[in-house]
């Protein structure tokens, strides 16, 4: 009780202070217009400057109603502060005073906004001396719209429609203030167009106060409009400014007649060439494709789906093509057409002919040629490897060595796969030729074999015969891929010469092999009577190629004296006493003894020789 009495005591002291002074000046300030979102605080700033202190001060905060109509909501002096009841504001707003030395500002938040907030609201600012002033700001309420629903007709729209038929419509729902729907048609907007276009829009509004807006588009359609994009677009406001919404993009289709229709070979993609599958295809300008016929000098060619192929073309299929149909409208004869060329290859032709003797020295000119509608390259083969390039290939002194398979291939380069060839058969005559052998100087062991060779070629095929000493030698013989293969063996019992003579009836060519005996002779030791008795050599046979039987005889002859100078140094170390613990001074008569069981084995690669040696200079038989 008696801080009341305090307070009020307080108050008509102030108050009667202020009486006595002069009316304080008020200065109030506020935005025109604070916008915000639905559902989100709206903040609403109050400025004001005064004379007096912030404790004289009563703030209170008013909203105008669509009628006009002033109904407050706040009320704030030094003692108190009120918030009306019973107002569309009650619990949603909060106020917040800042005050400074001459001025402050005063901030009312609205919470979680609505619709129906959207109102101005005033702020008075009075001093405890009557000077007063006040203040508005409007306040805007914000919402998006939903993303727009387009739909088209489904159906197939007739071109030639004397009024404007129903194309689609476009909805956007939920936005706040009404959202505005503009169409476009290939980005071009629509606008009402008498007998043309025409855009009706309706609007609905929600129980939630929200503006759904609904616009149906109707369009005049020509033939043009096939394939054009038809979509809407929604425009509405948002703090700061405004939004904008597009919606998918619909295509319709019309309907009308092909008054021109296109043929052209759909595949292959290229030159056409014997051989090939050809497609043509033929459509119309109109909508939908027309039935066609194709017909190829007026004879009618059966065709599936407006496509007709020929399999296999050759020249004979180059010409002129049509596609034919009728415009509905008119009954007129609507035809398209084309020119088909078909390229060729003929079979390749090798002249003079195809199988071509020729006598070694002589020069040939072979043709190769293939008639083509395109420009050709031609290269000429041989087991495998370009020989010549162009369609003449040119030889020059023929030989056997040109002799054979010739093929000439004929190719377009304009067109892979385009190709043909033709081959031709070379035979060169003449007498034969001897491939000369690496050596026809031999020295060989007496009683050895060697193996004579000789292979020759000629055409007509040559025929090989040996001699030696005037008379034939029995030979052997093989036909080879390139000639005659011929060979002897030739037993050797002393100098001889052999001859391989290859003769044809175009003449005859000889080679001789010189064949030196060696004998295989032992070298006798310096210092003793022993003897070398060399013993009957098996007979070897040997191949008579380059060097090989120099190599032998001179191995021979190495291994020979080797055997020689052992039995040499093993006759001195007897005779020194060195062999077996003897001493010089020992008995002559055992001396002999062991002399004559001594015996040194000789043996060469090409003969088996077994020379006894007695170490007293005597000869033993082979027994003993």
């Amino acid at each position: 009780m008696a801080l009341r009495t305090m307070t009020a005591l307080l108050v008509g002291l102030f108050f009667l202070l202020h009486t006595w002074g002069v009316k304080a000046q008020v200065k109030v300030a506020m935005e025109d217009r604070v916008e915000v979102t639905l559902g989100t605080a709206a903040e609403i700033p109050c400025l004001y400057t005064t004379d007096d202190g912030f404790g004289g001060l009563i703030i209170e905060w008013f909203y105008l109603d669509p009628a006009g109509k002033q109904h407050r909501i706040y009320f704030q002096d030094p003692t108190m502060r009120i918030e009306e009841t019973n107002s569309q504001f009650t619990g949603r707003i909060k106020v917040d005073v800042t005050p400074s030395q001459g001025s402050g500002q005063v901030l009312l938040r609205v919470l979680e906004t609505r619709l129906g907030d959207e109102v101005d609201f005033i702020c008075l600012v009075k001093s405890l001396t009557d000077g007063n002033d006040q203040g508005k700001t409007q306040l805007r309420v914000f919402e998006k719209p939903d993303h727009p629903i387009i739909e088209s007709v489904d159906e197939e729209i007739w071109y030639n429609n004397e009024e404007p038929v129903k194309i689609g419509s476009c909805e956007a729902k939920n936005g706040y203030p009404r959202p505005n729907i503009t169409w476009y048609k290939d980005n071009t907007p629509l606008s009402n167009v008498p007998n043309e276009v025409s855009v009706e829009s309706r609007v609905a509004t929600g129980s939630s106060g929200l503006f759904s807006v609904e616009s149906e588009l109707s369009l005049k359609v020509v033939k043009e409009d096939q394939g054009s994009e038809f979509y809407c677009e929604v425009n509405y406001q948002v703090i700061g400014g405004f939004g904008m919404l597009e919606s998918e993009k619909k295509k319709i289709r019309v309907r009308y007649p092909s008054d021109e229709v296109n043929l052209w070979v759909k595949s292959p993609k290229r030159d056409i060439k014997e051989g090939d599958t050809v497609e043509f295809e033929c459509l119309g300008n109109g909508n939908p494709q027309p039935l066609v016929t194709f017909r190829r000098e007026r004879v009618e060619l059966n065709a599936i789906n407006n496509v007709l192929e020929l399999r296999n073309v050759s020249r004979l299929d180059s010409g002129r093509y049509e596609c034919v149909t009728t415009h509905i409208e008119t009954f007129e004869e609507v035809v398209g057409n084309t020119t088909l060329f078909v390229n060729y290859l003929e079979p390749a032709d090798v002249s003079p002919e195809e199988t071509l003797t020729l006598s070694q020295g002589a020069d040939l000119n072979q043709s190769c040629n293939a008639l083509s509608s395109l420009k050709t390259h031609t290269v000429w083969m041989k087991n495998g490897v370009k020989v010549a390039t162009g369609n003449i290939l040119s030889l020059r002194d023929v030989v056997y060595d040109m002799a054979g398979t010739y093929e000439c291939m004929v190719t377009v380069p304009q067109l892979v796969g385009m190709e043909t060839s033709a081959v031709f058969q070379l035979i060169v005559e003449g007498s034969p030729e001897i491939s000369e052998p690496q050596s026809t100087s031999l020295e060989q062991a007496v009683e050895s074999t060697v193996v004579l060779t000789c292979r020759a070629r000629g055409n007509p095929r040559p025929t090989i015969t040996w001699r030696s000493a005037g008379s034939l030698v029995d030979s052997q013989s093989n036909v080879t891929e390139d000639g005659v293969l011929s060979w002897v063996n030739v037993k050797v019992s002393s100098d001889l010469n052999v001859s391989c003579h290859a003769s044809n009836t175009n003449g005859n060519v000889e080679t001789l092999y010189s064949i030196k005996a060696i004998v295989p002779t032992t070298a006798s030791p310096t210092t003793t009577l022993a003897t070398v008795v060399p013993t009957t050599a098996s007979p070897t046979t040997t191949l008579a190629t380059a060097g090989s039987s120099g190599v032998i005889i001179a191995v021979l002859i190495i291994c020979l004296l080797l055997l020689a100078i052992l039995g040499s140094v093993l006759y001195f170390l007897y005779k020194k006493g060195k062999i077996c613990g003897r001493s010089g001074k020992q008995d002559l008569t055992k001396e002999k003894t062991s002399r004559d069981n001594i015996v040194v084995e000789m043996k060469s690669d090409n003969t088996e020789e077994a020379v006894l040696l007695a170490v007293n200079g005597d000869k033993k038989s082979g027994d003993q």
